[in-house]
């Protein structure tokens, strides 16, 4: 088999996740566990944990899966189920479609990347061209296909963040190319400094990597920061010196906690307002359906803006999209309610509006809660997350819990995981699942678990991390 697979490591989705599975089925079968039920922690899947989903959306994409319904000698029965706004948009995006079980156009469906394009104009002030826009399963499929056309070999270099999501670093495991980890300051809210970045490039280059592109994810995944508009500026003048193609990754560009203290720019916005000469930086932006109040996961859509990149590797992009003839149109359909929503006077508006405050502000109580928690554990610091689902807390682990895994074989973040899963039914994924500073341990926890068992969820934490401190305590 392919070599580079064997080498491909997805904390996300690891040793943790599938323990906590056999858990789970261990669970179905017997009550000999010290808790009820399993907790996913270890990914943002928001309706996994009981998130609702979004009612206009629904009934948008079911009628568009079962058009009877838009018959006009049904139109009496079903205009009493659903609002005229959502029969409007389902008999608009079919007019565009035909059958949501055909394929559809490889780089998705034209009236609905002109929505994108629209929707891209109306946040940023600039104005997008559908034929730059590719909708993708996902934000995931975006970035891989990017970086599948950006590596050339072994060579190739690509700077990721430290800590990152484990997407960038598995991919570059698959096509054997070179990892150029960049660190992210704890001590200033997980921000980036561009001088670790240009210390990155330098040594990479002088050791032979071809430093081709820089990752930043923002908000971010998994420390919940959210850059400022200054600092995207220092390094768009970066990538734009280093002649490095700037690749960003938008997924939770929604899920802001902080609006007044940190707001969201996208990098395409920033880069517009600057001056002219640095608007041919090559830039692709990647947003999903997955994050934000939505949290459509399963569905699998998504989509990428391609900035100033060259007509001929356009031409390649299209020709790679093709190769897997079109991204799943029921996921191109929940992109076009994403990006152009019910508008104020519309009959669904003020439900969808609802819909959307309820799960913003209790994602954002929840981060809060948790994050007092975590601070609250003796030897844990956590900083607040500005944005994303996920905080970042470092624990100072003692000597006897640090030797016992390594005597386990071990990273002393993991055992801790594992030990906290066994006691709790929590399951989260080690810090070292991601990178992070040598020295330090941490581990990542979505704040996703439905808000009535908030308190239970944290005092179980609590209870868990003072049993093994005291079980371990040097």
């Amino acid at each position: 088999m392919n070599a580079h697979i064997k080498n491909v490591e997805y904390a996300v989705r690891g040793e943790l996740a599938i323990k906590a599975e056999a858990l789970r089925d261990q669970l179905n079968k017997t009550n000999s566990l010290p808790f009820k039920t399993i907790v996913n922690c270890n990914i943002g899947n928001p309706q996994q944990l009981q998130q609702k989903p979004i009612t206009f959306f629904r009934q948008v994409a079911s009628l568009c899966d079962n058009p009877d319904l838009l018959l006009s000698e049904n139109r009496h029965i079903v205009s009493q189920l659903y609002p005229e706004d959502a029969l409007q948009r389902a008999e608009v995006l079919l007019e565009h479609i035909g059958s949501v079980g055909a394929y559809s156009h490889s780089q998705g469906i034209p009236h609905i990347r002109e929505n994108v394009a629209k929707f891209i104009a109306e946040r940023d002030g600039y104005a997008a061209d559908p034929e730059n826009i590719y909708l993708t399963q996902g934000a995931s499929a975006g970035v891989q296909s990017i970086l599948s056309i950006l590596v050339k070999d072994k060579s190739t270099g690509i700077l990721i963040p430290t800590p990152q999501y484990p997407l960038y670093s598995a991919t570059l495991s698959l096509l054997d190319a070179t990892p150029v980890p960049y660190l992210l300051d704890e001590s200033q809210d997980w921000s980036l400094n561009v001088t670790d970045l240009e210390t990155s490039v330098s040594t990479a280059r002088a050791n032979g990597t071809d430093v081709r592109a820089l990752v930043i994810i923002n908000p971010g995944n998994p420390t919940g920061q959210c850059l400022s508009e200054e600092n995207m500026r220092e390094i768009i003048e970066f990538c734009y010196t280093q002649q490095i193609v700037l690749l960003a990754d938008e997924v939770y560009q929604t899920n802001i906690y902080e609006p007044e203290a940190r707001p969201f720019h996208s990098f395409k916005k920033v880069l517009m307002s600057m001056d002219s000469i640095f608007h041919d930086l090559e830039l692709v932006s990647f947003h999903s359906i997955s994050k934000g109040m939505i949290g459509e996961c399963g569905r699998r859509g998504g989509y990428f803006e391609a900035h100033a990149i060259d007509p001929e590797v356009m031409s390649q992009i299209y020709k790679i999209a093709s190769v897997s003839l079109c991204p799943n149109v029921h996921g191109q359909i929940l992109v076009d309610l994403m990006c152009q929503p019910p508008k104020q006077g519309d009959p669904s508006f003020e439900k969808y509006s609802q819909e959307i405050g309820s799960i913003y502000s209790s994602l954002r109580r929840r981060s809060r809660k948790l994050e007092a928690c975590f601070n609250s554990l003796e030897g844990v610091t956590c900083n607040p997350a500005y944005g994303a689902m996920y905080l970042f807390p470092q624990i100072r682990l003692p000597a006897k819990a640090i030797a016992d895994a390594e005597a386990h074989g071990k990273a002393a973040d993991n055992f801790y995981c594992l030990e906290m899963l066994d006691a709790t039914g929590v399951c989260v994924v080690p810090g070292s699942g991601f990178g992070q500073k040598e020295g330090t341990w941490h581990f990542r926890s979505t704040f996703l678990p439905p808000e009535d068992l908030f308190d239970d969820f944290c005092e179980n934490l609590t209870n868990f991390h003072k049993q093994f401190m005291n079980k371990y305590r040097d």
